[in-house]
């Protein structure tokens, strides 16, 4: 037996039938759901650091993570305009990242 004991797409518990195992399986509800969909977005993130530079791993993770995204503002009725305007007010007053700053460390004056 293999544990898993994570939110997976909807067609995996008939990918696993197919693959001749019987997946045990529930229902979340809206607490658990909303739970599990913010741990998923970090399972996403870990894998998308794990891709590396390679490109066709990178595209197939981020797309993981827009539609686990998705899911987060849809389940937490967030408004997707106003996570736009916020991104916009953050990145001019904070910046972007485009100037590539790793920040080591500070030190007192």
């Amino acid at each position: 037996m293999k544990t898993y004991n994570k939110l997976v797409r909807d067609r995996i518990p008939e990918i696993i039938k197919a693959d001749g195992e019987n997946p045990k399986t529930r229902i979340l509800d809206d607490t658990e759901y909303k739970k599990e969909l913010l741990k998923k977005a970090v399972e996403e993130a870990n894998e998308l650091l794990a891709a590396g530079e390679d490109k066709k791993e990178l595209i197939k993770e981020i797309g993981d993570i827009e539609e686990v995204l998705e899911y987060i503002i849809k389940s937490f009725n967030l408004d997707g305009g106003e996570i736009e305007k916020l991104k916009s007010m953050r990145k001019e007053k904070r910046g972007g990242f485009d100037k590539r700053i790793f920040l080591e460390c500070t030190e007192k004056v």
